[in-house]
């Protein structure tokens, strides 16, 4: 939509008259332009996994703009950053006053880093790095073995974490202030690093401890992740993948919680999801498939996506191929029983376009009325 460009951001300060604190998510392109005209109190950057190579290049482009950008804060401006993130972690030596903030549980940590993984690096001299802990993607306490650079101390952690499957995380919140137990409504490790981000960047605006926890714990999940959506005596639950570490984590949790039977894949190709779909074999599907009787794959390149699973060893005639994403929603909740629940993985344009479908059907209300 825009929203989190530089338009969409002066567009909502053009509204908010009387607002006293503005919080904006911000498109990672558009980063250094959005916080040089709006001179923030705070930063919080949560990590770079590559996403959109057609627009914004390589990872490594990105994060030294986002550099001229922390160099450029105002010297009593708060910079919180994920410091499981190579990257960004470094970030926390350009700026005085910094929190860095991570995962601290090894037990849900990957065997071996991913092959998908991207600042693997050392940013230092070149060499590969060596985790202790590989969380999700390149995340992790890593360390390089030839010059020593490293994730650096956490200020804040998140450990003794406990999955509930699809229902939501706990996990033990350790900040300065103290330890907290939270209870999350949303599944996933990648939540728990969302969580740990949050509470991080409240914190550094001086908010309460127990204040933070409160939040977190009422928060919800957001239109088309892990959103569920009843309609009629079935349910769907949305999972937006738009990058391998997304999408894998996405894998990871919907595994982890007991793998469904059928999975509607929706592909496109827009601007906003990226033209370049090639992405999507860097994800690691099979796990998913290994558990799936069917799948229905759908949206502008739903061939490319059918191709991608029967790359992966997946029984070529279980899997149906339906560009219309209407009748792919149809085709999905006829296969699914009453009282059962439909798993549909889609990019970011075909997730709005299928809940447009379901709104314009009269089971949810538009994202941007809900929003208000």
């Amino acid at each position: 939509s825009g929203a989190n460009l530089v338009s969409g951001v002066a567009s909502t300060l053009l509204s908010a008259k009387d607002a006293e604190l503005g919080l904006f998510e911000v498109d990672e392109a558009a980063l250094p332009e959005v916080a040089r005209r709006v001179r923030p109190r705070a930063i919080c950057l949560g990590n770079l996994f590559r996403d959109q190579l057609d627009r914004y290049g390589e990872l490594e482009h990105v994060a030294e703009r986002w550099r001229g950008a922390v160099r450029a804060l105002a010297p009593e401006a708060a910079l919180v950053v994920n410091g499981d993130d190579p990257q960004l972690g470094d970030l926390s030596r350009e700026h005085a006053e910094s929190v860095v903030f991570g995962l601290d549980d090894p037990r849900h940590a990957v065997p071996a880093l991913q092959h998908a993984a991207d600042s693997k690096w050392c940013l230092a001299c070149g060499r590969p790095y060596e985790y202790a802990a590989a969380y999700v993607g390149h995340l992790g306490d890593y360390r390089c073995p030839a010059c020593g650079h490293r994730r650096p101390p956490l200020d804040i952690a998140a450990s003794d974490v406990e999955m509930h499957g699809l229902d939501g995380v706990d996990f033990t919140l350790s900040t300065r202030a103290g330890e907290r137990r939270v209870r999350l409504r949303v599944p996933g490790l990648y939540n728990v690093y969302n969580a740990l981000a949050a509470a991080s960047l409240a914190l550094a605006l001086g908010a309460e401890l127990e204040d933070a926890v409160a939040g977190l714990e009422r928060f919800a999940a957001a239109f088309g992740r892990f959103e569920r959506i009843s309609l009629g005596d079935r349910r769907v639950l949305v999972l937006l993948v738009k990058n391998p570490a997304g999408a894998n984590e996405a894998v990871r949790t919907l595994v982890s919680g007991g793998s469904p039977k059928l999975a509607v894949l929706a592909l496109n190709d827009e601007i906003a999801d990226g033209r370049d779909v090639s992405w999507i074999w860097d994800v690691d599907w099979e796990p998913l498939l290994a558990g799936l009787d069917r799948v229905i794959a759908t949206g502008a390149r739903a061939a490319e996506m059918a191709l991608r699973c029967k790359y992966a060893g997946f029984e070529p005639s279980a899997i149906e191929i339906i560009p219309d994403l209407g009748r792919a929603l149809d085709r999905g909740l006829d296969l699914t029983p009453s009282g059962g629940e439909l798993v549909v993985l889609p990019t970011y344009t075909a997730m709005l376009g299928l809940r447009k479908i379901v709104s314009e059907r009269g089971f949810v209300r538009p994202y941007w009325e809900r929003a208000a």
